[in-house]
């Protein structure tokens, strides 16, 4: 998904656009209100950086979590692994925010349909008390 980059693209316009679309339908399954109330929460954790500075490691951390929670058996465990790991990922997510990451991830990950998230206090709590 996000190391997919290619400078030279042979696909079609429409093949391109589709693949946005569904990158876009996996990364905000509730659609527009999700981006939304997300991009708010990150900029609110990150008040320095701009709104595509914290979503682009907010989703890589939510694509690696994702591969890491089909290796280990529970969202806990895959958390930990993103968090021991983290040196592997340090082009795209500073050592010191992949815990906040990472407790977005699963805040986002448990807010579903409702999107009912916690405030940005509750996610860096849970990104030192709840990650171990």
């Amino acid at each position: 998904m996000l190391g997919q980059t290619r400078i030279f693209s042979w696909k079609s316009k429409r093949e391109q656009e589709a693949e946005a679309e569904a990158y876009e339908k996996w990364a905000f399954p509730y659609g527009t209100a999700q981006r939304e109330k997300l991009q708010a929460l990150l900029l609110e954790l990150f008040p320095k950086e701009s709104a595509a500075m914290t979503l682009i490691p907010f989703l890589t951390c939510k694509e690696l979590f994702e591969d890491a929670r089909r290796e280990h058996e529970t969202d806990e465990l895959a958390a930990r692994h993103l968090i021991y790991e983290v040196k592997k990922y340090k082009s795209v997510i500073r050592k010191d925010e992949m815990r906040v990451y990472t407790a977005l991830v699963l805040a986002d990950r448990r807010a579903g349909e409702s999107l009912e998230y916690p405030s940005a206090e509750e996610i860096r709590r849970g990104a030192t008390d709840a990650i171990p």
